[in-house]
């Protein structure tokens, strides 16, 4: 009898497996499945693609349908801390021991898979996850899975399972090695992901998009339905990029178990908070946390902070809470930004986002060996005429730093990257994060 993994077993292995990179196409997903005996036809699913949105979409997706007397799971990616934040049943990620049973699963049958497959072909970190997600939903018996893609959607490892409703929350120029030069393209791509008969939901798109939302579901006979901007309830989640998500999971779970209960999703609506996307840290100076990480996303982000600071006023907290004080007469409190952004970014276009916010900033750096050098950070900040620029490599001396310079009546902001949001998240000690 073979030995059960531990946790930590099934982090080294999938850890290992970033040697291999990312691999497009459907073809040893399909086998991998297979093998594990096609655990994504047990339920229904809700499938969510975009470029930003998605796992914010998801939880909230999921949190409606609990509240609605469906047992539901859900898959997500990136996670901050743990692997197991991938995997969750009725809200709550799974144990660490569930995780690692269930990955030892996928593992097993991507060893079978690999003995069919070209000599210099493996199965990729990504699949092995998401066939151990897969099949771990199957086993906890859930009656709908709701779905994050990981990367596209046409060749996404996640495009095997048969959703019956399809969500899309935002297209914009990202990956563009893979997914095209333009948004069209992308859009395409994240559109691949349309069943035949289903029902896909957006909100408002750009018309360049719109048009390929409208021939995609014309293409697969789908019911096209368009998400309002806000959702019409109170969240906890803050920020309007969040009230927009909750509407787009509205309109989702809408479609998949017909009229909803308001208070079901008013209930939903003030419990279900999204780690790393406005997360306060820390007080005196408030501290966030926000895994804003291409142009529009820090684009979003920095509507929400100047909501959240208000005409003139103190910065707000992300929940709704009470105003901050002001730094001087008829002004805001300081807001200092803490940064680092990887490489293939367009750091230009997320900098010129959020810089005229900021009092002061500090550049860092990351664990993912992709991250620009906060030199480079510091040099394109000047050329934009940002403000004060200061360089500190380590990520928690520059939270420190800025807390300083922020002083206990302002805001410290830390985004650019989830890597960093993950590096100071992270209790020192812990396995480092997937660089994927």
């Amino acid at each position: 009898m073979t030995r059960a993994w531990t946790y930590d077993e099934a982090e080294r292995h999938l850890l290992g497996l970033e040697l291999f990179g990312m691999r497009f196409g459907l073809d040893r997903m399909r086998r991998l499945t297979t093998t594990l005996g096609l655990p994504q036809s047990g339920y229904a699913s809700v499938h969510v693609v975009g470029s930003n949105g998605k796992s914010s979409t998801v939880r909230m997706i999921a949190a409606i349908l609990e509240r609605h007397d469906r047992r539901t799971g859900a898959y997500l990616s990136p996670h901050l801390r743990s692997f197991t934040e991938r995997v969750r049943v009725g809200e709550l990620d799974v144990e660490p021991a569930a995780f690692a049973a269930a990955v030892q699963r996928a593992a097993r049958a991507a060893t079978l898979v690999e003995r069919t497959l070209p000599d210099e072909d493996r199965v990729t970190q990504f699949e092995v996850l998401t066939a151990a997600a897969l099949d771990e939903l199957a086993r906890r018996d859930v009656d709908v899975a709701v779905v994050e893609a990981g990367l596209g959607g046409r060749y996404d490892a996640t495009n095997v399972i048969p959703s019956s409703v399809q969500v899309l929350t935002t297209v914009s120029l990202e990956h563009t090695r893979w997914l095209g030069p333009t948004v069209r393209d992308i859009a395409r791509e994240k559109l691949a992901v349309v069943q035949e008969g289903g029902t896909l939901v957006v909100g408002d798109l750009v018309e360049e998009v719109e048009g390929e939302v409208r021939a995609a579901a014309t293409r697969h006979g789908a019911r096209l339905v368009h998400a309002p901007p806000d959702p019409g309830v109170e969240l906890a989640a803050g920020g309007p990029f969040q009230r927009r998500n909750f509407a787009l999971a509205r309109a989702a779970a809408d479609a998949l178990v017909g009229p909803l209960d308001e208070d079901a999703v008013r209930a939903a609506a003030a419990e279900v908070t999204i780690p790393g996307r406005l997360e306060i840290v820390d007080s005196d100076p408030l501290t966030i946390v926000d895994g804003a990480h291409n142009p529009s996303g820090m684009a979003a982000l920095a509507e929400a902070i100047e909501e959240l600071r208000g005409e003139g006023g103190g910065a707000g907290r992300p929940g709704g809470g009470a105003e901050r004080e002001t730094g001087g007469p008829g002004g805001p409190a300081p807001l200092v930004a803490v940064l680092s952004i990887l490489d293939d970014k367009d750091a230009a276009a997320m900098l010129r986002a959020l810089l005229p916010l900021c009092d002061a900033v500090v550049l860092t750096s990351n664990a993912n060996p992709r991250a620009l050098s906060p030199a480079t950070l510091q040099s394109l900040a000047g050329q934009l005429g940002g403000p004060p620029a200061h360089v500190e490599p380590d990520p928690r001396r520059a939270i420190d730093r800025a807390r300083a310079l922020a002083g206990r009546d302002g805001t410290v902001l830390a985004t650019g990257s989830i890597y960093l949001v993950t590096d100071l998240l992270r209790v020192p000690g812990e396995g480092r994060a997937s660089m994927l």
